[in-house]
């Protein structure tokens, strides 16, 4: 039987746990708080520099003097160090960078969720988090759980002015935002030859969103063009077996976007034609490449933006920006009334320049619109690709690439969030349990806000906790108590890689966390914390308000009422690390 390509790489079958040493461990503004769980390790020197690729972006340049000295103290740790692949403020978003070192058939992690972009270049890339990159630079090695894979055939090629990012929310819209779960994502077809580099990092990136453990393509002539050499790759054998298997003509997609507030509201952009929008924003990791930024300008080129409108242009990078200032992209950015800023994550996530005022709509290329993911819970954001949002933005409303404009719009009258948000007067503390069963895709922007991630660190477990939940349930901080199990929907814990929440859950005592299904990320963040995850969507459908519950790790039993559900107990190196709280403490005893 033939075998896929993370299992070639990893060399093991699906199911499998296996330690291995990466070739590369990325860290980017979390590196001052991963050296703070590396030092309570008791590191002291990082094993292998040549391992590590540092990068300073998320809030570059630094906001806050706090901020500021954080960078400082990296820059020391660097030097210190003795690391070599060190990027400071400005240079670039970390994954635009990690396209200068990854090759194929390497294996990648970083803690960060977007690291599965790194895929486009026939690597294994995946996101994990803080803690797990502090025993990596112990360590050097960490373990992988052989993922089953998802095998995307595309054929033919995409119509003019349907890009990749449409690409990317057509799967989305097909499998949605939980359907790759733990699934690795091999790209197949002849379709392949007609996307570039930039086109498969955009589609890499984006697995993230659909809960995958990474994404990959082929190591093809379009890579060894781009590498600028002939390089020996990793790829399935033809007949390896597959999870499941999706069809994709190339020529059927067309301009999408996912509406507020998830990614997978997915809605055809002639559907949303009409609707006013008040800020756009083009770039970040994942449409910040100078291709995105040439579809824009040739767009804005002689025109201006809608009056009011604040159109945001992020390069990925200094290098992609430099070139965009030679090919005159700047002029026309500028001279249509956008403002250019340096290469950061920050109006992404919300923790720089852009964050929107309430009431504002959003249309942006970055990879998440949760509610607040940009700064402000009062906005709302919409997903889409450069020429999207360049065209939306000289007539302030959501236009369709491809149409004359002022030809057919329609407001937009779709489903306007698929977020919930517990109210104040709505109980869901009953006997020791937190029911949020009715809740599918809780992410960690609802857990623990993104603007917040700098400002307190996940070193520190009281000054999460007043936070946590904070914009889902405003209840949950105040009355959760030692002893407290909490039921959720799936794909709980989709979002970003920050291990906030599962720090400030484990702080609170929380025996364990019972879930229909788990994003990928968020079960390692959960397993290092010293967090009990169990997924069973039997037993969170079966449970009815009110009723007793109990958990009997040992022998893998789940009891409700006069009920009872079995589990598999985890791994006993996993179970280790639960064991003595969490992976900070299993490094230290071994």
């Amino acid at each position: 039987m033939g075998k896929t390509f993370v299992e070639k790489i990893l060399g093991a079958p699906a199911g499998s746990i296996v330690f291995r040493k990466p070739d590369i461990v990325l860290s980017h503004d979390n590196t001052a708080s991963i050296k703070k769980t590396f030092l309570k390790m008791g590191g002291t020197d990082v094993l292998d520099p040549d391992q590590l690729l540092v990068v300073l972006d998320h809030n570059a340049p630094p906001t806050t003097a706090a901020l500021a000295n954080s960078y400082k103290e990296i820059r020391e740790f660097v030097g210190e160090q003795k690391i070599k692949k060190f990027y400071d403020a400005g240079a670039g978003i970390c994954h635009q960078m990690m396209a200068r070192h990854a090759r194929p058939g390497m294996i990648i992690v970083g803690s960060d969720s977007h690291t599965c972009t790194a895929g486009a270049f026939n690597t294994l890339a995946v996101g994990i988090d803080r803690t797990e990159t502090a025993g990596l630079w112990k360590r050097g090695e960490t373990w992988f759980r052989v993922p089953e894979t998802l095998k995307i055939s595309l054929q033919g090629k995409l119509n003019d002015r349907v890009y990749a990012k449409d690409l990317s929310l057509w799967i989305i819209g097909i499998i949605g935002s939980s359907g790759a779960n733990y699934n690795s994502m091999e790209f197949h077809g002849d379709g392949c030859a007609s996307l570039s580099i930039s086109d498969r990092m955009t589609l890499a990136n984006l697995a993230s969103e659909m809960g995958a453990k990474n994404a990959v393509f082929p190591c093809d002539g379009i890579l060894q063009d781009y590498l600028g050499e002939k390089v020996e790759g990793v790829w399935a054998d033809p007949d390896a077996v597959y999870a499941d298997e999706i069809l994709i003509h190339l020529d059927e997609v067309f301009p999408l976007v996912a509406a507020p507030h998830h990614v997978d509201n997915i809605k055809a952009v002639a559907e949303v034609a009409g609707t006013e929008v008040h800020q756009g924003l083009i770039g970040t990791c994942t449409n910040g490449r100078i291709e995105d930024l040439r579809e824009a300008a040739a767009i804005l080129d002689g025109r201006k933006v809608s009056p009011g409108f604040q159109l945001l242009i992020v390069p990925a990078s200094r290098d992609i920006y430099l070139q965009a200032v030679e090919e005159g992209l700047i002029t026309i950015f500028l001279k249509a009334g956008a403002n250019v800023l340096s290469a950061s994550c920050g109006p992404c996530l919300g923790t720089g320049q852009g964050i929107p005022a309430d009431g504002f709509r959003v249309i942006s290329t970055a990879n998440r619109n949760f509610l607040g993911r940009m700064g402000n819970k009062n906005a709302e954001i919409f997903l889409a690709s450069p020429a999207t949002v360049a065209y939306s933005a000289l007539f302030g409303r959501i236009q369709d690439p491809r149409s004359t404009p002022g030809s057919e719009q329609f407001p937009f009258a779709g489903e306007q969030s698929l977020t919930t948000e517990i109210a104040p007067e709505d109980k869901r503390r009953h006997n020791d349990v937190w029911d949020y069963s009715d809740t599918d895709h809780f992410n960690t922007d609802q857990m623990f806000a993104g603007n917040l991630t700098y400002n307190v660190l996940s070193s520190d477990p009281e000054a999460i906790l007043p936070h946590l939940f904070e914009g889902f349930d405003p209840r949950f901080s105040k009355e959760v108590r030692e002893g407290d199990v909490i039921l959720a929907g799936e794909n709980f814990g989709c979002g970003s890689s920050r291990e906030h929440p599962a720090v400030g859950l484990v702080h609170a005592g929380v025996k364990a966390v019972i879930v229909k299904s788990v994003n990928r990320i968020f079960f390692r963040s959960s397993i290092n914390q010293g967090l009990p995850l169990i997924v069973h969507p039997e037993a969170v459908a079966s449970y009815r308000r009110g009723e007793p519950l109990d958990i009997d790790f040992t022998g893998g039993n789940i009891f409700i009422g006069d009920r009872v559900y079995s589990f598999q107990p985890l791994p006993d190196k996993l179970l280790e690390i639960l064991s003595v709280k969490g992976l900070v403490n299993w490094i230290k005893r071994n």
